[in-house]
């Protein structure tokens, strides 16, 4: 057995041991959900960077700078200018302390925005665990030659429901303590050690196009905001985030936890963009030249060769990526499992469901949300496509009404009806249905700009046409602010 095999296995059983550990205590609802809201901000900062930095940063982030340079780094960016405002946001959504996004929505709005707000997420989020896996399977076939990627996507998709199903987000958080510390360390380490080989910075540089280096390169300022708006709006309306502040033993540690985060997200996706850059300068033709979604996992088993030393930095680059997606899927297929046991079958179906019916249902919800994630993994081509179509629908339908339900107090529950569809809509039939309709030159535009001005214009205009909230609505969210 190799080397990468090896370190891939140890960082398996690790994580399910870690997963076990925490399986005795999770005995009720507020466990599994929320932890029993008892995550302190250094184990915060690490959930959350584990859960932002997936295959989005790892595969179509790296894509892009491997083909367009440091102008990739626009995508990386919007989720930087999202953390800043999530600084402010983080109290207010700890005070809030419920379960789900959809409890925030049914408080501050209706039951139906509610419901509307379940479908949201669960578009959304599946789509997001579906590339996870297509990284994940794309990383096995390079390890194990004898496994293909389609075959790696179906052993992937089991170790995350796997993970996720044992003990809920304190599995999934204390995995992510691990795993965060891995991929920093190992991350950092191995891009200066790359540089090196590629016969350092300058003749990385002399390697490429100018535009490499440039803050647009080859691509329009449309082109950035496109990169940049799906990022930031996603991440300030993330439902994954939210349920870590409802998490939090306090206000203080979620705001605490957005510091460290803040830091963690700039350094790690500039390193990833350098190791892409680097990478493309290493290792311009060939299968990754075809396939440049897996620069970063073909620079650890391509780059890495000399003595032991550098081998196994080779070997724990690869590790850290694979834990990365296996992290990532953890939090994006828990999230809406915690919708669907949260928000339809205690919310609807059993009310008073005791804590062993609701654990049940949750770990199956797990897996059938697991299986429907894997059959879009085997129907999806492009990750970077699939992440921005998936960052699209929760930016344009949820986003808006959100921050509305925190800052707004005009914001109306009509309006957040009438927004979440509106948003969800557009993104959906954007590419089916308008590209006929429409000028060419829009039609070809990504859905973001769009679906959010629609958003944002439903929300507003409905807002103004109906009758404002009662005190009642206004009293639970103002209370958190």
């Amino acid at each position: 057995m190799n080397l990468y095999a090896v370190v891939l296995l140890l960082i398996v059983l690790t994580l399910l041991g870690v997963s076990l550990s925490r399986l005795r205590q999770t005995r009720t609802r507020a466990d599994y959900l929320v932890a029993g809201r008892t995550l302190p901000a250094a184990v915060l900062v690490f959930t959350l960077l584990s859960s932002w930095i997936g295959s989005g940063s790892l595969l179509a982030g790296a894509e892009n700078g491997y083909r367009h340079g440091f102008a990739a780094l626009w995508q990386g960016g919007g989720g930087w200018a999202g953390l800043l405002l999530i600084y402010f946001i983080a109290p207010r959504a700890r005070k809030f302390a419920q379960f789900t996004i959809p409890d925030l929505l049914e408080a501050r709005y209706s039951q139906t925005a509610r419901v509307l707000g379940v479908v949201a997420v669960l578009f959304t989020y599946t789509a997001i665990t579906s590339y996870q896996f297509i990284g994940g399977g794309d990383i096995l076939h390079l390890i194990f030659p004898g496994v293909d990627a389609v075959t790696g996507r179906y052993i992937l998709a089991g170790f995350v429901v796997l993970f996720t199903a044992i003990a809920g987000m304190a599995s999934v958080a204390y995995t992510d303590v691990a795993i965060g510390i891995l991929a920093t360390v190992t991350m950092c380490a191995a891009l200066p050690l790359l540089v090196h080989r590629a016969g350092g910075w300058g003749a990385v540089h002399a390697a490429l196009p100018a535009t490499h280096f440039q803050v647009f390169g080859d691509i329009t300022p449309i082109q950035a905001l496109e990169l940049f708006l799906p990022t930031c709006l996603l991440l300030l309306g993330n439902q994954s985030m939210y349920q870590k502040f409802f998490s939090a033993k306090s206000q203080r540690d979620a705001q605490q936890a957005v510091v460290g985060w803040i830091i963690g997200t700039v350094i790690l996706e500039t390193v990833i963009i350098a190791l892409a850059v680097t990478g493309s300068a290493l290792f311009p033709t060939g299968e990754v030249h075809e396939h440049p979604r897996e620069i970063l996992a073909y620079a650890a088993t391509h780059g890495f060769h000399g003595n032991a030393g550098v081998q196994l930095l080779g070997a724990l680059l690869m590790g850290a990526i694979f834990a990365k997606i296996i992290s990532t899927a953890n939090n994006w297929l828990f999230s809406p499992a915690t919708n669907l046991v949260n928000d339809i079958f205690v919310r609807y179906l059993r009310p008073r469901a005791a804590d062993r019916e609701v654990l049940l249902v949750s770990r199956l919800m797990v897996v059938l949300l697991g299986v429907w994630a894997l059959w879009q993994s085997l129907h999806t081509e492009s990750v970077l496509k699939k992440s921005l179509y998936a960052y699209t629908i929760y930016s344009a339908a949820l986003t808006p009404v959100i921050l509305a339900a925190f800052f707004w107090k005009r914001a109306t529950a009509a309006a957040a009806v009438a927004s979440i569809a509106v948003g969800t809509l557009v993104t959906i039939t954007w590419d089916m249905s308008w590209k006929n309709v429409l000028p060419r030159a829009v039609a070809e535009r990504d859905a973001i700009v769009p679906a959010l001005l629609c958003s944002l214009v439903a929300l507003v205009i409905v807002s103004l046409l109906t009758p404002p909230p009662s005190p009642a609505q206004l009293q639970t969210v103002s209370e958190a602010a």
